[in-house]
Protein backbone atom coordinates (compact mmCIF):
# COMPACT_ATOMS: atom_id res chain seq x y z
CA UNK A 1 0.00 0.00 0.00
CA UNK A 2 1.38 3.47 -0.88
CA UNK A 3 2.78 5.45 2.06
CA UNK A 4 0.17 8.25 1.70
CA UNK A 5 -2.74 5.82 1.93
CA UNK A 6 -1.13 4.09 4.91
CA UNK A 7 -0.81 7.43 6.75
CA UNK A 8 -4.39 8.37 5.91
CA UNK A 9 -5.65 5.03 7.22
CA UNK A 10 -3.58 5.48 10.37
CA UNK A 11 -4.97 9.00 10.92
CA UNK A 12 -8.51 7.71 10.40
CA UNK A 13 -7.92 4.95 12.96
CA UNK A 14 -6.48 7.44 15.51
CA UNK A 15 -9.45 9.77 14.99
CA UNK A 16 -11.85 6.90 15.62
CA UNK A 17 -9.95 5.90 18.76
CA UNK A 18 -9.97 9.51 19.98
CA UNK A 19 -13.73 9.67 19.55
CA UNK A 20 -14.01 6.36 21.39
CA UNK A 21 -12.02 7.74 24.32
CA UNK A 22 -14.19 10.85 24.36
CA UNK A 23 -17.48 8.96 24.37
CA UNK A 24 -16.48 6.13 26.72
CA UNK A 25 -14.32 7.97 29.28
CA UNK A 26 -14.41 11.72 29.17
CA UNK A 27 -18.12 12.44 28.76
CA UNK A 28 -19.22 10.00 31.54
CA UNK A 29 -16.53 11.33 33.91
CA UNK A 30 -17.55 14.92 33.22
CA UNK A 31 -21.01 14.07 34.50
CA UNK A 32 -19.59 12.77 37.79
CA UNK A 33 -17.16 15.55 38.64
CA UNK A 34 -17.79 15.18 42.35
CA UNK A 35 -16.66 11.50 42.43
CA UNK A 36 -12.89 11.19 43.16
CA UNK A 37 -12.59 7.96 41.14
CA UNK A 38 -14.37 9.57 38.19
CA UNK A 39 -12.05 12.57 38.44
CA UNK A 40 -9.06 10.21 38.26
CA UNK A 41 -10.57 8.38 35.28
CA UNK A 42 -11.20 11.70 33.57
CA UNK A 43 -7.61 12.89 33.98
CA UNK A 44 -6.21 9.58 32.68
CA UNK A 45 -8.58 9.76 29.71
CA UNK A 46 -7.53 13.32 28.90
CA UNK A 47 -3.83 12.55 28.96
CA UNK A 48 -4.39 9.35 26.97
CA UNK A 49 -6.07 11.50 24.35
CA UNK A 50 -3.18 13.98 24.53
CA UNK A 51 -0.61 11.26 23.77
CA UNK A 52 -2.69 9.75 20.99
CA UNK A 53 -4.44 12.74 19.44
CA UNK A 54 -2.07 15.64 20.00
CA UNK A 55 -2.09 18.87 21.96
CA UNK A 56 -5.00 20.66 20.33
CA UNK A 57 -7.65 18.07 21.31
CA UNK A 58 -5.90 17.85 24.68
CA UNK A 59 -6.32 21.59 25.21
CA UNK A 60 -9.96 21.35 24.28
CA UNK A 61 -10.64 18.70 26.91
CA UNK A 62 -8.51 20.54 29.47
CA UNK A 63 -10.68 23.58 28.81
CA UNK A 64 -13.75 21.53 29.75
CA UNK A 65 -12.08 20.22 32.89
CA UNK A 66 -11.35 23.74 34.08
CA UNK A 67 -14.88 24.73 33.22
CA UNK A 68 -16.12 21.92 35.49
CA UNK A 69 -13.83 23.25 38.25
CA UNK A 70 -11.95 19.97 38.57
CA UNK A 71 -8.61 21.73 38.78
CA UNK A 72 -9.94 23.74 41.71
CA UNK A 73 -11.19 20.59 43.43
CA UNK A 74 -7.79 18.97 43.07
CA UNK A 75 -5.94 21.96 44.49
CA UNK A 76 -8.19 22.10 47.56
CA UNK A 77 -7.73 18.40 48.36
CA UNK A 78 -3.98 18.77 48.81
CA UNK A 79 -2.78 22.05 50.28
CA UNK A 80 0.55 20.80 51.59
CA UNK A 81 2.38 20.48 48.30
CA UNK A 82 2.37 21.66 44.72
CA UNK A 83 0.08 19.69 42.43
CA UNK A 84 1.22 19.01 38.89
CA UNK A 85 -1.12 17.68 36.26
CA UNK A 86 1.40 15.73 34.24
CA UNK A 87 1.81 12.65 32.10
CA UNK A 88 5.02 12.67 30.12
CA UNK A 89 5.39 16.02 28.39
CA UNK A 90 2.36 17.27 30.33
CA UNK A 91 4.77 18.07 33.17
CA UNK A 92 5.73 21.21 31.31
CA UNK A 93 2.23 21.99 30.19
CA UNK A 94 0.36 23.16 33.28
CA UNK A 95 1.27 23.57 36.92
CA UNK A 96 -1.03 24.60 39.75
CA UNK A 97 1.07 26.02 42.55
CA UNK A 98 0.17 26.32 46.23
CA UNK A 99 0.73 29.85 47.54
CA UNK A 100 0.41 31.47 50.95
CA UNK A 101 -2.73 33.14 49.70
CA UNK A 102 -6.09 31.40 49.48
CA UNK A 103 -5.90 32.31 45.80
CA UNK A 104 -4.11 29.87 43.49
CA UNK A 105 -1.85 30.64 40.52
CA UNK A 106 -1.78 28.87 37.19
CA UNK A 107 1.46 29.12 35.19
CA UNK A 108 2.12 28.32 31.58
CA UNK A 109 5.41 26.59 30.75
CA UNK A 110 5.66 26.84 26.97
CA UNK A 111 6.65 30.23 25.50
CA UNK A 112 3.93 30.16 22.85
CA UNK A 113 1.33 28.40 24.94
CA UNK A 114 -2.14 29.88 25.29
CA UNK A 115 -4.85 28.16 27.31
CA UNK A 116 -8.36 29.55 27.19
CA UNK A 117 -11.52 28.71 29.07
CA UNK A 118 -15.07 29.97 28.54
CA UNK A 119 -14.32 32.62 31.17
CA UNK A 120 -11.17 33.92 29.52
CA UNK A 121 -7.41 33.58 29.25
CA UNK A 122 -5.68 31.67 32.04
CA UNK A 123 -2.00 31.68 31.08
CA UNK A 124 0.11 32.65 28.12
CA UNK A 125 3.56 33.56 26.87
CA UNK A 126 6.05 31.89 29.14
CA UNK A 127 6.84 31.52 32.81
CA UNK A 128 6.44 35.23 33.58
CA UNK A 129 2.77 35.20 32.65
CA UNK A 130 0.52 34.16 35.50
CA UNK A 131 -3.03 35.00 36.40
CA UNK A 132 -4.67 34.43 39.75
CA UNK A 133 -7.31 31.80 39.57
CA UNK A 134 -9.72 34.19 41.25
CA UNK A 135 -10.07 35.80 37.81
CA UNK A 136 -11.56 32.53 36.62
CA UNK A 137 -13.35 31.31 39.73
CA UNK A 138 -14.10 33.12 42.97
CA UNK A 139 -11.74 32.89 45.89
CA UNK A 140 -12.01 29.27 47.07
CA UNK A 141 -15.67 29.29 45.98
CA UNK A 142 -16.72 29.36 49.63
CA UNK A 143 -20.25 30.39 50.60
CA UNK A 144 -20.37 33.92 51.95
CA UNK A 145 -22.70 32.97 54.82
CA UNK A 146 -22.11 30.50 57.64
CA UNK A 147 -25.35 28.81 58.67
CA UNK A 148 -23.73 25.75 60.25
CA UNK A 149 -23.07 27.22 63.70
CA UNK A 150 -25.51 25.83 66.30
CA UNK A 151 -26.69 29.19 67.67
CA UNK A 152 -25.96 31.89 65.13
CA UNK A 153 -25.88 32.63 61.40
CA UNK A 154 -23.51 35.22 60.01
CA UNK A 155 -22.05 36.37 56.70
CA UNK A 156 -18.49 37.64 56.26
CA UNK A 157 -18.10 39.58 53.02
CA UNK A 158 -14.71 41.00 52.07
CA UNK A 159 -15.62 43.05 49.05
CA UNK A 160 -17.67 46.03 47.91
CA UNK A 161 -21.09 45.93 49.61
CA UNK A 162 -24.14 48.21 49.55
CA UNK A 163 -26.42 48.22 52.62
CA UNK A 164 -29.95 49.43 51.94
CA UNK A 165 -31.76 49.83 55.26
CA UNK A 166 -35.13 50.62 53.75
CA UNK A 167 -35.30 47.31 51.89
CA UNK A 168 -33.22 45.35 54.46
CA UNK A 169 -30.82 44.26 51.75
CA UNK A 170 -27.06 43.80 51.68
CA UNK A 171 -25.95 43.78 48.03
CA UNK A 172 -22.56 42.33 47.14
CA UNK A 173 -20.93 43.61 43.98
CA UNK A 174 -20.10 40.25 42.44
CA UNK A 175 -18.95 38.31 39.43
CA UNK A 176 -20.87 35.69 37.51
CA UNK A 177 -18.87 32.99 39.26
CA UNK A 178 -20.36 33.94 42.67
CA UNK A 179 -23.70 32.76 41.40
CA UNK A 180 -22.14 29.59 39.97
CA UNK A 181 -20.50 28.97 43.36
CA UNK A 182 -23.88 28.80 45.04
CA UNK A 183 -23.87 32.30 46.49
CA UNK A 184 -27.48 33.03 45.71
CA UNK A 185 -29.46 35.26 48.12
CA UNK A 186 -29.39 34.41 51.82
CA UNK A 187 -31.86 35.50 54.50
CA UNK A 188 -30.16 36.32 57.80
CA UNK A 189 -31.72 37.41 61.09
CA UNK A 190 -28.68 39.02 62.75
CA UNK A 191 -29.39 37.96 66.35
CA UNK A 192 -27.23 35.28 67.97
CA UNK A 193 -29.84 32.86 69.27
CA UNK A 194 -31.18 31.25 66.12
CA UNK A 195 -32.41 28.04 67.78
CA UNK A 196 -35.05 29.97 69.74
CA UNK A 197 -37.99 30.93 67.52
CA UNK A 198 -39.48 33.43 69.94
CA UNK A 199 -36.66 36.01 69.85
CA UNK A 200 -36.01 35.39 66.17
CA UNK A 201 -39.60 36.37 65.41
CA UNK A 202 -38.73 39.77 66.90
CA UNK A 203 -35.65 40.13 64.69
CA UNK A 204 -35.83 41.80 61.30
CA UNK A 205 -34.68 39.54 58.43
CA UNK A 206 -32.01 40.80 56.02
CA UNK A 207 -31.40 39.64 52.47
CA UNK A 208 -27.74 39.13 51.55
CA UNK A 209 -27.30 38.70 47.82
CA UNK A 210 -24.71 39.04 45.06
CA UNK A 211 -25.64 41.47 42.29
CA UNK A 212 -24.26 41.54 38.76
CA UNK A 213 -24.42 44.41 36.32
CA UNK A 214 -24.55 48.16 36.86
CA UNK A 215 -28.33 48.31 36.62
CA UNK A 216 -28.81 45.99 39.62
CA UNK A 217 -26.20 47.59 41.92
CA UNK A 218 -27.71 50.19 44.31
CA UNK A 219 -26.13 53.64 44.17
CA UNK A 220 -24.29 54.80 47.29
CA UNK A 221 -25.82 57.54 49.42
CA UNK A 222 -22.82 57.49 51.75
CA UNK A 223 -19.40 55.88 51.38
CA UNK A 224 -17.36 54.47 54.27
CA UNK A 225 -13.70 53.46 54.36
CA UNK A 226 -13.93 51.02 57.29
CA UNK A 227 -15.61 47.60 57.62
CA UNK A 228 -19.13 47.32 59.04
CA UNK A 229 -20.89 44.94 61.42
CA UNK A 230 -24.66 44.65 61.17
CA UNK A 231 -26.54 43.21 64.16
CA UNK A 232 -30.00 43.34 65.70
CA UNK A 233 -31.34 44.90 68.87
CA UNK A 234 -34.38 42.62 68.68
CA UNK A 235 -34.73 39.18 70.20
CA UNK A 236 -34.76 39.16 74.00
CA UNK A 237 -33.48 42.71 74.34
CA UNK A 238 -34.79 44.00 77.66
CA UNK A 239 -33.50 40.97 79.56
CA UNK A 240 -30.11 41.82 81.09
CA UNK A 241 -28.76 38.28 80.70
CA UNK A 242 -29.71 38.01 77.03
CA UNK A 243 -28.41 41.48 76.26
CA UNK A 244 -24.97 40.25 77.26
CA UNK A 245 -24.94 36.65 76.07
CA UNK A 246 -26.80 37.25 72.77
CA UNK A 247 -25.46 40.69 71.82
CA UNK A 248 -22.64 42.24 73.87
CA UNK A 249 -20.33 39.21 74.19
CA UNK A 250 -20.87 38.17 70.52
CA UNK A 251 -20.26 41.79 69.47
CA UNK A 252 -16.96 41.75 71.37
CA UNK A 253 -15.96 38.48 69.66
CA UNK A 254 -16.87 39.81 66.21
CA UNK A 255 -15.51 43.36 66.45
CA UNK A 256 -12.49 43.31 68.76
CA UNK A 257 -10.03 42.44 65.99
CA UNK A 258 -10.73 45.78 64.29
CA UNK A 259 -9.40 47.76 67.29
CA UNK A 260 -12.19 50.32 66.95
CA UNK A 261 -11.91 50.80 63.18
CA UNK A 262 -15.34 49.36 62.45
CA UNK A 263 -18.80 50.83 61.89
CA UNK A 264 -21.76 49.37 63.81
CA UNK A 265 -25.08 49.12 61.99
CA UNK A 266 -27.96 48.33 64.35
CA UNK A 267 -31.27 46.94 63.17
CA UNK A 268 -34.40 46.90 65.41
CA UNK A 269 -32.71 49.61 67.47
CA UNK A 270 -33.87 50.60 70.96
CA UNK A 271 -32.53 54.01 72.01
CA UNK A 272 -32.59 53.08 75.71
CA UNK A 273 -30.40 50.04 74.95
CA UNK A 274 -27.87 52.23 73.16
CA UNK A 275 -27.82 54.57 76.16
CA UNK A 276 -27.40 51.64 78.55
CA UNK A 277 -24.44 50.15 76.69
CA UNK A 278 -22.99 53.38 75.30
CA UNK A 279 -19.63 52.93 77.03
CA UNK A 280 -19.20 49.41 75.65
CA UNK A 281 -20.21 50.45 72.13
CA UNK A 282 -17.71 53.32 72.18
CA UNK A 283 -15.05 50.98 73.52
CA UNK A 284 -15.47 48.70 70.49
CA UNK A 285 -16.03 51.27 67.72
CA UNK A 286 -14.55 54.70 67.05
CA UNK A 287 -17.62 55.72 65.05
CA UNK A 288 -21.15 56.79 65.91
CA UNK A 289 -23.46 53.84 65.39
CA UNK A 290 -26.02 53.94 62.60
CA UNK A 291 -29.70 53.09 62.99
CA UNK A 292 -29.59 51.25 59.69
CA UNK A 293 -33.33 50.54 59.36
CA UNK A 294 -33.99 54.23 58.69
CA UNK A 295 -31.09 54.82 56.32
CA UNK A 296 -30.60 54.85 52.56
CA UNK A 297 -27.70 53.04 50.84
CA UNK A 298 -24.42 52.89 52.78
CA UNK A 299 -21.36 51.46 51.01
CA UNK A 300 -18.52 49.59 52.73
CA UNK A 301 -15.36 47.76 51.65
CA UNK A 302 -16.46 44.74 53.74
CA UNK A 303 -19.14 43.72 56.21
CA UNK A 304 -20.14 41.07 58.73
CA UNK A 305 -23.90 40.50 58.89
CA UNK A 306 -24.78 38.85 62.20
CA UNK A 307 -22.55 38.07 65.17
CA UNK A 308 -20.25 35.19 66.09
CA UNK A 309 -20.74 33.46 69.41
CA UNK A 310 -19.85 30.41 71.47
CA UNK A 311 -22.54 27.71 71.74
CA UNK A 312 -22.50 28.13 75.54
CA UNK A 313 -23.81 31.28 77.20
CA UNK A 314 -21.43 33.93 78.55
CA UNK A 315 -18.50 32.00 77.12
CA UNK A 316 -15.70 32.68 74.63
CA UNK A 317 -13.51 29.96 73.11
CA UNK A 318 -9.97 31.43 72.82
CA UNK A 319 -8.86 28.66 70.46
CA UNK A 320 -11.51 29.74 67.96
CA UNK A 321 -11.79 33.49 68.42
CA UNK A 322 -8.34 34.56 69.74
CA UNK A 323 -10.03 36.10 72.78
CA UNK A 324 -11.23 34.70 76.11
CA UNK A 325 -13.62 35.68 78.87
CA UNK A 326 -10.57 36.96 80.72
CA UNK A 327 -9.98 39.40 77.84
CA UNK A 328 -13.64 40.41 77.83
CA UNK A 329 -13.66 41.06 81.57
CA UNK A 330 -10.48 43.08 81.27
CA UNK A 331 -12.18 45.10 78.52
CA UNK A 332 -15.11 45.75 80.90
CA UNK A 333 -12.75 46.88 83.66
CA UNK A 334 -11.06 49.32 81.29
CA UNK A 335 -14.38 50.52 79.87
CA UNK A 336 -15.88 51.33 83.28
CA UNK A 337 -12.58 52.26 84.99
CA UNK A 338 -12.94 49.46 87.54
CA UNK A 339 -10.12 49.46 90.07
CA UNK A 340 -10.03 45.90 91.36
CA UNK A 341 -8.67 43.02 89.30
CA UNK A 342 -8.55 40.55 92.23
CA UNK A 343 -10.68 39.86 95.30
CA UNK A 344 -9.43 40.43 98.82
CA UNK A 345 -7.04 37.80 100.10
CA UNK A 346 -7.71 37.02 103.74
CA UNK A 347 -4.82 36.09 105.99
CA UNK A 348 -5.03 34.83 109.56
CA UNK A 349 -5.09 37.68 112.05
CA UNK A 350 -6.08 40.22 109.40
CA UNK A 351 -8.85 42.62 110.44
CA UNK A 352 -9.90 43.70 106.97
CA UNK A 353 -13.41 42.44 106.22
CA UNK A 354 -14.55 41.07 102.86
CA UNK A 355 -17.50 42.78 101.24
CA UNK A 356 -20.69 40.82 100.49
CA UNK A 357 -23.13 42.05 97.85
CA UNK A 358 -26.70 40.74 97.99
CA UNK A 359 -28.54 41.18 94.68
CA UNK A 360 -32.12 41.87 95.72
CA UNK A 361 -35.30 41.64 93.68
CA UNK A 362 -38.52 43.61 94.09
CA UNK A 363 -41.15 41.68 92.15
CA UNK A 364 -40.37 37.97 91.98
CA UNK A 365 -37.98 35.56 93.73
CA UNK A 366 -37.51 38.07 96.53
CA UNK A 367 -35.88 37.48 99.92
CA UNK A 368 -38.67 38.02 102.44
CA UNK A 369 -36.25 38.06 105.38
CA UNK A 370 -33.47 40.20 103.94
CA UNK A 371 -32.74 41.86 107.30
CA UNK A 372 -32.12 38.51 108.98
CA UNK A 373 -29.77 37.43 106.20
CA UNK A 374 -27.85 40.70 106.41
CA UNK A 375 -27.55 40.51 110.19
CA UNK A 376 -26.25 36.93 110.12
CA UNK A 377 -23.67 37.78 107.43
CA UNK A 378 -22.34 40.66 109.50
CA UNK A 379 -21.86 38.42 112.51
CA UNK A 380 -19.56 36.28 110.33
CA UNK A 381 -17.35 39.27 109.53
CA UNK A 382 -18.80 40.57 106.25
CA UNK A 383 -19.45 44.14 105.26
CA UNK A 384 -22.84 43.83 103.57
CA UNK A 385 -24.24 45.82 100.64
CA UNK A 386 -27.71 45.28 99.16
CA UNK A 387 -28.38 46.39 95.57
CA UNK A 388 -30.91 45.75 92.84
CA UNK A 389 -29.62 45.62 89.27
CA UNK A 390 -30.77 48.46 87.02
CA UNK A 391 -29.88 50.06 83.69
CA UNK A 392 -27.15 52.29 85.12
CA UNK A 393 -24.30 50.11 83.95
CA UNK A 394 -21.52 52.34 85.24
CA UNK A 395 -22.96 52.45 88.76
CA UNK A 396 -23.70 48.73 89.06
CA UNK A 397 -20.30 47.85 87.59
CA UNK A 398 -18.56 49.94 90.25
CA UNK A 399 -20.64 48.41 93.06
CA UNK A 400 -20.07 44.81 91.96
CA UNK A 401 -16.36 45.34 91.38
CA UNK A 402 -15.97 46.66 94.92
CA UNK A 403 -17.21 43.35 96.40
CA UNK A 404 -15.56 40.01 97.11
CA UNK A 405 -18.67 37.83 97.44
CA UNK A 406 -21.91 38.14 95.44
CA UNK A 407 -25.08 36.23 96.25
CA UNK A 408 -28.51 36.28 94.66
CA UNK A 409 -31.46 34.22 93.49
CA UNK A 410 -31.27 32.82 89.96
CA UNK A 411 -32.22 35.57 87.52
CA UNK A 412 -30.90 38.02 84.95
CA UNK A 413 -29.38 40.28 87.62
CA UNK A 414 -26.70 37.66 88.29
CA UNK A 415 -25.19 38.51 84.90
CA UNK A 416 -23.37 41.29 86.76
CA UNK A 417 -20.87 38.72 88.04
CA UNK A 418 -19.01 39.84 84.91
CA UNK A 419 -17.77 42.84 86.93
CA UNK A 420 -16.51 40.86 89.93
CA UNK A 421 -12.77 40.80 90.59
CA UNK A 422 -11.05 37.51 89.85
CA UNK A 423 -11.02 34.90 92.66
CA UNK A 424 -14.28 36.35 94.00
CA UNK A 425 -17.03 34.08 95.31
CA UNK A 426 -20.35 33.75 93.50
CA UNK A 427 -23.27 32.17 95.40
CA UNK A 428 -26.36 31.31 93.35
CA UNK A 429 -29.57 30.63 95.26
CA UNK A 430 -31.78 28.06 93.52
CA UNK A 431 -35.57 28.19 94.10
CA UNK A 432 -37.53 24.95 94.14
CA UNK A 433 -38.90 23.64 90.87
CA UNK A 434 -35.94 22.11 89.02
CA UNK A 435 -33.58 25.02 88.35
CA UNK A 436 -30.45 22.89 88.30
CA UNK A 437 -29.86 22.80 84.54
CA UNK A 438 -30.47 26.46 83.74
CA UNK A 439 -28.63 27.58 86.89
CA UNK A 440 -25.58 25.51 85.99
CA UNK A 441 -25.48 26.38 82.30
CA UNK A 442 -26.47 30.04 82.48
CA UNK A 443 -24.25 31.04 85.40
CA UNK A 444 -22.48 28.14 87.12
CA UNK A 445 -20.26 26.93 84.29
CA UNK A 446 -19.66 30.42 82.81
CA UNK A 447 -18.55 31.76 86.21
CA UNK A 448 -15.71 29.25 86.31
CA UNK A 449 -14.54 30.55 82.94
CA UNK A 450 -14.36 33.99 84.59
CA UNK A 451 -12.01 32.64 87.29
CA UNK A 452 -14.66 32.94 90.00
CA UNK A 453 -15.36 30.46 92.80
CA UNK A 454 -18.88 29.11 92.39
CA UNK A 455 -21.14 28.00 95.25
CA UNK A 456 -24.74 26.88 94.99
CA UNK A 457 -27.47 26.88 97.61
CA UNK A 458 -30.72 24.99 96.91
CA UNK A 459 -33.56 26.13 99.10
CA UNK A 460 -35.81 23.61 100.80
CA UNK A 461 -39.55 23.38 100.32
CA UNK A 462 -39.98 25.10 103.68
CA UNK A 463 -37.98 28.11 102.49
CA UNK A 464 -40.24 28.69 99.48
CA UNK A 465 -43.51 30.59 99.46
CA UNK A 466 -44.95 28.02 97.03
CA UNK A 467 -47.43 25.76 98.77
CA UNK A 468 -47.77 23.16 96.03
CA UNK A 469 -45.35 20.27 95.70
CA UNK A 470 -43.21 21.01 92.60
CA UNK A 471 -42.98 17.30 91.83
CA UNK A 472 -46.76 16.94 91.55
CA UNK A 473 -47.58 20.33 90.01
CA UNK A 474 -48.47 19.91 86.30
CA UNK A 475 -46.23 22.14 84.16
CA UNK A 476 -46.74 22.82 80.45
CA UNK A 477 -43.57 23.93 78.71
CA UNK A 478 -41.34 26.89 79.46
CA UNK A 479 -44.21 29.33 79.92
CA UNK A 480 -45.76 27.05 82.53
CA UNK A 481 -42.42 26.72 84.33
CA UNK A 482 -41.90 30.47 84.18
CA UNK A 483 -45.32 31.39 85.53
CA UNK A 484 -45.16 28.85 88.35
CA UNK A 485 -41.57 28.81 89.58
CA UNK A 486 -40.05 32.05 88.30
CA UNK A 487 -42.86 34.56 88.65
CA UNK A 488 -44.88 33.18 91.57
CA UNK A 489 -42.20 32.26 94.08
CA UNK A 490 -40.42 34.16 96.86
CA UNK A 491 -38.19 32.73 99.55
CA UNK A 492 -37.44 33.04 103.22
CA UNK A 493 -33.94 31.69 103.77
CA UNK A 494 -33.29 29.60 106.83
CA UNK A 495 -30.31 31.62 108.08
CA UNK A 496 -28.95 28.71 110.13
CA UNK A 497 -29.10 26.40 107.11
CA UNK A 498 -27.54 29.04 104.84
CA UNK A 499 -24.79 30.02 107.31
CA UNK A 500 -22.31 27.24 106.25
CA UNK A 501 -22.41 28.53 102.67
CA UNK A 502 -21.19 31.97 103.75
CA UNK A 503 -18.52 30.34 105.92
CA UNK A 504 -17.34 28.35 102.89
CA UNK A 505 -17.05 31.60 100.96
CA UNK A 506 -14.80 33.03 103.68
CA UNK A 507 -12.67 29.92 103.52
CA UNK A 508 -12.23 30.29 99.75
CA UNK A 509 -10.96 33.84 100.22
CA UNK A 510 -7.92 32.38 102.01
CA UNK A 511 -6.28 31.68 98.66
Amino acid sequence: MPQGKMNAAKDKKITAECRSISSSCIFPAMGNAGDPKKIYDLIIAIFTEMEMCGYFPFLGWLDLVINKLLIFELTTTNTDQNIQLSVGVGLEMLQVEQTNSPQQVIKGKHPDQKIRTPTGLIAENGPQAETKISEVVTKNLEPICNVLEPRTNFCEISRDVRVDGKSSTVSIVSSQMDVLAGNSPWTIRPYARKEDKKPMNHTRPWSVKPVIGDQEIPRCSRNHSVPAILFSNGGYTGNHFHEFTDIVVPLFITSRKYDGEVQFLISDLWTWWVAKFQAILKGLSNYELIDIDKEAVHCFPSITVGLKRHPKDLTIDPSKHSYSMKDFREFLRNTYSLKRANAIRIRDGQRKKPRLLIISRQRTRCFTNLRQITKMARTLGYRVTVEEADRNMSRIAQVVNSCDVLMGVHGAGLTNILFLPENSIFIQILPIGGFEWIATNYFGVPSKGMNLNYLEYKISKEESTLKNDPHTTPIRGWEGFKSTFLNAQNMKLNVNRFRPTLLKALELLHY
